[in-house]
This record gives structure tokens, C-alpha cells and sequence, in this order.
């Protein structure tokens, strides 16, 4: 599965974990020259806290795309160490 923006892969793999409907890439596959850390957080009642990414490349950006659970509850130990994208905010993933 890949992720591209702006027409760049930014993430690749062929380990995806699917929770919610959304696929959760492997933290390995980030290529992290094109995330910038956000300050946002939300927090999922089964899931725990989220943090965010912004991707950026070249001069186009996206703000709080990227989303992942550094310490997720037990019931989603599953996405620990994985990240997901949020669809229609121009992150193709496929």
C-alpha cells in the first residue's frame, strides 16, 4: 500500500494493519523528510490519545493529516508504533 501527495510516495509497505476502516502503516515506512510534528491531539475512547503530523512537500502542505497512538489502550495494541492518514484531505492512499 501506498500513500502519495503532491505526487510524492511519502509512505510504502506491504504490512498494514486495518482498524476503523482506515489503514495503519508500520512507523518504519514514514519518510520522514515530508512530516512535520503538529501540536494537536485528540483522544478516541477505546484507542487512547493521538498525535498529528502535517505532510509537506515541496510547497504544497496539508495541516493534522497524519494521526497515530504512540500508547494505545490494550484493545488497540494492534496500531502501536503505526500511523494512519485522514482520506479526502489530498493524501492518496492505495
Amino acid at each position: 500500500m501506498k500513500a502519495i501527495f503532491n505526487g510524492t510516495v511519502i509512505a510504502e509497505s506491504d504490512d498494514i494493519v486495518m482498524v476503523d476502516g482506515n489503514p495503519y502503516f508500520p512507523r518504519s515506512s514514514m519518510r520522514e523528510e515530508y512530516f512535520r510534528e503538529s501540536s494537536l491531539t485528540t483522544v478516541c475512547g477505546w484507542k487512547g490519545t493521538a498525535r498529528y503530523w502535517d505532510v509537506v512537500v515541496g510547497d504544497q502542505s496539508v495541516a493534522n493529516v497524519v494521526w497515530a497512538y504512540d500508547t494505545p489502550k490494550p484493545d488497540a495494541e494492534s496500531i502501536r508504533e503505526r500511523f494512519a492518514f485522514y482520506r479526502g484531505k489530498g493524501v492518496e492512499v492505495s
